[in-house]
């Protein structure tokens, strides 16, 4: 079996490689393309589209929900043939497509020997992120926490792709351990989190308002931050044109101890709020997001000693 893996990994590898290789131009063309087929013809995943978008703006007619959900499966598709790009393309193009603003007070905070946290979503083109140490200094230690796939091949082929630019990807489960050893090496970081997934149920410590939906949410950034004294800050991006973009950094915090217990994650939801109703067809909507009821929380879970677990049946009320 790991023998066909690896085949498949060196054939994986090799299309990858050479799609990089064509001109954005011609990639977009692809993209174009695949928009039609995804679309129009396989309709990829467009009842769970649908129904997220039409609940999270319910003031929208049925042809704005509609446009939406056109508009997002063609930002989509060239999301794919961006992350195609990102393998072969040089730094110079990267930092004209990807461009960063407020990196004055982010810079200046890790000049100070504070590390920071940037929270993001899947939100434009989130893969380009890991442009981000072109626009640090060259001390600092820029890096991404990811889920690794289960596949440690293509694992091995989506981090090396994404480590291109000298970002540095660390697996979730790893994370604690990571920055205990930059802490000890006295290494200042910048720490990207994707802080909008849905949380297992065993992780539940926090809901909120998010889109007109009681939505659950992870809260492990804002507990490594407050650990570690992570200056907080939100990557609030937008999409200027085909194969452009800015992120501003905008401060959420410096001394995230002194912020109320889940006010970091409650900043950022609201934050990143703003930035998908200024332009909601870059958002992940394809994402089963609100797959989670609070009442199915609260039917079988609860909060004991600090931790979530499964809620104690009293066979006496069977």
């Amino acid at each position: 079996m790991n023998a066909i893996y690896r085949l498949v990994y060196v054939l994986a590898y090799g299309f990858w490689y050479v799609m990089s290789l064509l001109p954005l131009e011609v990639l977009y063309f692809l993209s174009d393309v695949l928009y039609f087929l995804v679309a129009h013809v396989v309709k990829y995943r467009h009842r769970i589209i649908s129904t997220n978008i039409r609940s999270s703006f319910p003031d929208r007619t049925d042809d704005e929900v509609r446009q939406i959900e056109l508009d997002f499966y063609h930002w989509f598709c060239d999301y794919l043939v961006e992350t195609l790009k990102l393998m072969t393309i040089k730094p110079a193009q990267i930092q004209r497509r990807m461009r960063f603003e407020g990196m004055e007070r982010l810079n200046r905070t890790l000049e100070s020997g504070q590390s920071c946290a940037i929270y993001l979503g899947h939100y434009c083109n989130w893969e380009w992120m890991s442009s981000l140490p072109y626009w640090t200094p060259k001390q600092i230690a820029c890096c991404e926490l990811y889920h690794p796939l289960e596949n440690e091949y293509f694992d091995r082929l989506f981090k090396f792709v994404r480590e291109r630019h000298n970002s540095i990807c660390i697996p979730m489960r790893d994370a604690l351990r990571k920055i205990v050893e930059f802490k000890n090496n006295n290494q200042t970081i910048v720490l990207g989190y994707i802080a909008d997934q849905v949380p297992m149920w065993n992780n539940i410590y926090h809901w909120l308002d998010f889109l007109n939906h009681d939505t659950p949410v992870l809260t492990g950034a804002e507990r490594i931050a407050r650990k570690n004294n992570q200056a907080c800050f939100y990557g609030d991006l937008r999409r200027i044109r085909r194969g452009y973009y800015v992120c501003e950094m905008k401060p959420i915090t410096l001394t995230p101890n002194e912020m109320p217990q889940w006010g970091i994650t409650d900043a950022y939801f609201r934050m990143l709020e703003q930035t998908i109703k200024r332009q909601p067809e870059l958002w992940l909507w394809s994402h089963n997001r609100w797959k989670r009821s609070h009442e199915d929380f609260d039917r079988e879970w609860e909060v004991r000693d600090g931790r979530v677990v499964k809620r104690k049946i009293n066979p006496d009320t069977n």
